[in-house]
């Protein structure tokens, strides 16, 4: 029993402690904004950028405006994952709708 207790109390801490050791710094989100911002123009050069990039993109604007880092981080990490979704689509579909069967 003791060692249970003692399992639980040291998953409760290192649940406690984790946030707080994974929090966001501006640094952090100014990183991350601008990674996303250049796979965002990127997808827009190949005329498929889409909105849910754009509206992460945004947001984490907005998060960051009110000091909110670690959300403003994660939209922004979302936006570019979205763009680069886009550009993997472009990129993708630029050959393969030759092999498509015309009926």
């Amino acid at each position: 029993m003791r060692i249970l207790i003692s399992a639980l109390a040291t998953t409760m801490l290192i649940a406690a402690v984790a946030p707080a050791l994974a929090a966001s710094t501006e640094a952090d989100y100014k990183a991350a904004y601008a990674a996303a911002e250049s796979a965002n123009n990127e997808a827009g050069k190949l005329r498929n950028q889409w909105t849910t990039a754009v509206s992460a993109l945004s947001a984490a604007k907005k998060a960051a405006e009110a000091g909110d880092f670690d959300k403003a981080t994660a939209e922004a990490k979302k936006s570019e994952q979205l763009s680069k979704a886009a550009i993997f689509q472009t990129n993708e579909q630029k050959e393969n709708w030759k092999q498509m069967e015309i009926r």
